[in-house]
């Protein structure tokens, strides 16, 4: 998260000392090295924050790093436009004294010595500024050394949970219908026979059921008579060609391949798969370089009619950029279906009495959650181990971050780190345009322009010179909740919608 601060910092520092040279003035002297340091330093910090930002996660000391970070971030923010107010305030008394056919402003002691004296000081006060926000910075640069960062690289620190195709159906609640059109759609026929296997996308938030959804599919009685290869593969990220089609190879041939190059893998799969019909499920797909979808896809073309490829992911650019045939977006649950999902969970093997003693403040409870059935689960869990009613009215008038550390930490791991790898997933620009919207409350109605006002002065976007604003090659946020994401094109940020949080962060409603 701090990457989303120091960048807009490397860039002003940047843009201030170009101006300096532009404009042929000096106005803070004696600073060059500490400058020319500062901007080393960052450049050599920003290399690793990546590999920071997620290490931060797990790893308190890092955490308290990053902080320390971000603190010298405002710091050197604050400096930096103090900075480029001194120029633009020399640029204006120059045009002033242009006005009146006089003399440039030059620092004279004889002819402005009111004027000069404030000059040098608030010079000196600048130059002071610098001084000690590059000492501070120099101490933070030594200081990542010992935590083993790595150069360019964000080593995974969020677990992600490899998925089977494994599922306990007693459990699951509220998608029948989404279950009766995943299953029509494997069983029926296609425009796309020609090409042999018709591929179908689930696509929606993490936590929102995707993977149970296929899981249901999966394992359906008429799904399983209909194909004679059923196939399941938690594929993740990052997408690894030559994993996936060994478990493809394992799955099909019912032992672990002995090969190791991709071009001998894929043969075989070729070979295994042709003239029979499959189902294959890719689960939690991430990817969106078609290079790596193309190398796999070639070897599954060879099968009976009727083969199907089921994907499962939170981005509509994945489906789109795999061609699948028919997208099916997941939505929300209803309150009615969370409260289901909650009290399984939260009252399992508990008293006919405590169910009526504490079923109105589980309902309130389960409201938070929004439609997400994994908070329900992860909540319901939370509350299992909480028997009196002054402890479930606790959670219900705490936030989150008010829960004591056991419980936070449950939570936490439950609910919030499956979507922080959505997070992390942004681009950076992106993730500072997202972490900014935390200073609002939570289901403030943000107006668009607003907003991107707001971003702008923060220089976190840019205005292009026929005075649209956009982020450059990057997608940002969301036309509506569970809808298809903006940025296939790079689309410009005027045409954003206006957009509302709720509790856990998510886009809710928009506005105009």
């Amino acid at each position: 998260m701090a990457a989303a601060l120091l960048s807009p910092i490397l860039e002003q520092l940047t843009r201030i000392v170009a101006q300096e040279v532009q404009e042929e003035v000096n106005l803070v002297v004696g600073v060059k090295k500490q400058v020319d340091k500062l901007k080393s330093n960052l450049l050599a910090i920003h290399s690793v924050l990546e590999d920071a930002d997620r290490k931060q996660v797990k790893d308190e000391a890092v955490r308290d790093w990053v902080d320390k970070l971000k603190d010298v971030c405002y710091d050197m923010d604050d400096v930096l436009d103090e900075w480029s107010s001194a120029i633009l305030r020399w640029k204006m008394g120059d045009a002033e004294e242009n006005t009146h056919s006089q003399q440039k402003i030059r620092c004279s002691f004889l002819g402005f010595p009111c004027f000069c004296f404030n000059q040098v000081v608030r010079r000196r006060d600048i130059a002071l500024k610098i001084k000690e926000v590059c000492e501070k910075l120099d101490e933070i640069a030594k200081e990542k050394a010992m935590y083993g960062f790595e150069l360019y690289r964000a080593t995974d620190e969020l677990q992600r949970i490899t998925s089977t195709s494994l599922v306990d159906e007693s459990i699951v609640s509220g998608r029948d219908d989404e279950r009766e059109a995943v299953v029509s759609k494997l069983l029926g026929e296609s425009s796309q026979e020609a090409w042999d296997v018709y591929a179908i996308s689930l696509v929606g938030l993490g936590g929102i059921g995707k993977t149970t959804l296929a899981q249901l599919a999966f394992n359906d009685a008429e799904v399983t008579a209909h194909f004679e290869k059923k196939i399941w593969v938690c594929v993740s990220d990052p997408f690894d060609e030559v994993r996936i089609a060994k478990a493809i190879l394992e799955q099909l041939e019912g032992r672990a391949p002995d090969l190791v190059e991709l071009q001998s893998l894929l043969q075989r799969v070729s070979k295994s798969i042709k003239g029979k019909r499959f189902l294959l499920v890719l689960d939690d797909v991430w990817t969106e370089n078609q290079r790596q979808w193309e190398q796999l896809k070639p070897s599954l073309t060879g099968s009976a009619p009727g083969s199907r490829i089921l994907v499962t992911t939170r981005k509509h650019s994945v489906a789109t950029m795999m061609g699948t045939g028919h997208r099916i977006n997941i939505e929300k649950l209803s309150d009615e279906i969370c409260r289901s999902i909650f009290n399984h969970v939260a009252f399992q093997e508990r008293s006919k009495d405590e169910r009526e003693r504490l079923t109105d403040i589980g309902d309130k409870i389960a409201s938070k959650c929004k439609g997400l059935p994994l908070a329900a689960k992860v909540l319901g869990g939370l509350m299992q181990s909480k028997r009196t009613r002054e402890e479930w009215e606790r959670v219900l008038s705490s936030e989150l971050w008010g829960l004591d550390e056991v419980d936070r930490d449950q939570v936490e791991r439950g609910i919030f780190l499956p979507l922080l790898l959505s997070y992390y997933d942004l681009p950076s620009v992106v993730r500072r345009c997202f972490l900014y919207c935390a200073m609002f409350p939570k289901d403030y109605e943000m107006r668009k322009y607003e907003l991107v006002k707001m971003w702008i002065a923060q220089g976190y976007l840019k205005e292009t010179s026929g005075g649209d604003m956009e982020i450059s090659r990057c997608p940002i946020l969301t036309n509506r909740y569970g809808e298809e994401e903006m940025g296939e094109d790079w689309q410009k940020i005027s045409h954003i919608p206006n957009i509302c949080f709720d509790d856990y962060g998510r886009k809710t409603e928009l506005f105009n």
